[in-house]
């Protein structure tokens, strides 16, 4: 099974998509995060192209391909989420099942929030719902055991604020070196075990992500998340785009909110819900946490999975998100 490179224009805003499958299948679309590609859905969209659904992921906004924007208020998920109407009408179906990681599974949760009518059923892998309402609604949950609010205020979120306050820096610092960076980035663990403080946690007071030069560490690349020839591809594409996309979807978090508050009150989310915990995602830790009450307050028709991976797990453990998530779309 082959995986094809096609653009979608809408006028307002131009997609590229992966795409495996046969056009007349069923439709299942994945949405990558921060800072990935559509590239990064390789596995699945392979996978599930064989079994005869049409399988598609687009380079987000920013990214890749795609159309990029030179205001932070263009990467708000208002925005985002009418990239994904557009893209989802351009194939003309009755709904599709999503499936989103990190930065894109707010995108996911918004589109079952703001337009169920698209949504046959969803699933998200490390990021619950509630980052769609912006980042304070994950400080909420912080272990102030492991981050005591005195010394860490923002527990380990803290880096989602130094973009606001150093965006520059942070961007200077990420197109320092590219390949450097998607090295230190995609590996299975950000920190020896879950008791253990991560980097993430005092971003803002090292004065920056690779204090004191600026320029992310040498390190070997973990070849159980990503081979060398995938890095060198993702690093070509981020430094042609660069990060100020990328970046600008941790500057709206305001906007985010006022979005989300559209919808009035919460009512309960009656599509079919998958959710995948990664066992050793310490930033974005789920396992045993109140960070999931919402999600399962919400969703009346959840089901979990545990995943021992890191945060990238559709490329570390391939095989086993991909029969999960089949597995459960059976039913």
């Amino acid at each position: 099974m082959t995986i094809s490179e096609n653009y979608y224009d809408s006028g307002r805003h131009s997609s590229f998509y992966l795409s495996s499958g046969p056009k007349n299948g069923p439709l299942i679309i994945f949405v990558h995060g921060w800072p990935e590609l559509s590239f990064s859905w390789r596995n699945q969209l392979e996978f599930f192209g064989k079994k005869g659904w049409f399988a598609v992921a687009p380079d987000m906004r920013g990214y890749g391909r795609s159309s990029l924007y030179n205001r932070h208020e263009d990467y708000a998920q208002q925005e985002i989420v009418r990239d994904m109407v557009e893209l989802f009408e351009h194939f003309e179906r009755d709904s599709a099942v999503w499936v989103g990681h990190d930065w894109g599974s707010p995108v996911v949760w918004n589109m079952a929030l703001h337009e169920s009518d698209k949504v046959s059923a969803l699933a998200s892998l490390c990021v619950p719902l509630g980052f769609e309402r912006g980042v304070e609604e994950l400080v909420k949950y912080v272990d102030r055991d492991l981050y005591p609010a005195d010394k860490y205020p923002k527990g380990q979120w803290d880096y989602q604020y130094f973009y606001q306050e150093n965006f520059e820096l942070a961007l200077k610092e990420m197109e320092a070196d590219p390949f450097k960076l998607v090295k230190a980035l995609f590996r299975k663990r950000m920190g020896p075990d879950k008791e253990t403080v991560v980097f993430s946690a005092d971003i803002r007071a090292r004065g920056g992500w690779f204090p004191p030069d600026g320029i992310p560490p040498d390190m070997p690349i973990d070849t159980d998340v990503i081979s060398e020839k995938d890095a060198r591809f993702y690093a070509e594409a981020l430094s042609k785009t660069g990060f100020f996309g990328a970046n600008s979807w941790y500057m709206n978090h305001d906007r985010n909110r006022q979005y989300y508050e559209t919808l009035g009150q919460s009512e309960a989310l009656d599509t079919p819900v998958l959710f995948f915990h990664a066992e050793h995602d310490y930033i974005c830790y789920t396992l045993g946490t109140d960070m999931v009450l919402p999600m399962r307050q919400q969703c009346s028709n959840l089901q979990e999975a545990v995943v021992e991976s890191g945060h990238w797990m559709a490329q570390e453990k391939p095989e086993e998100v991909n029969t999960i998530l089949e597995q459960w779309l059976g039913k």
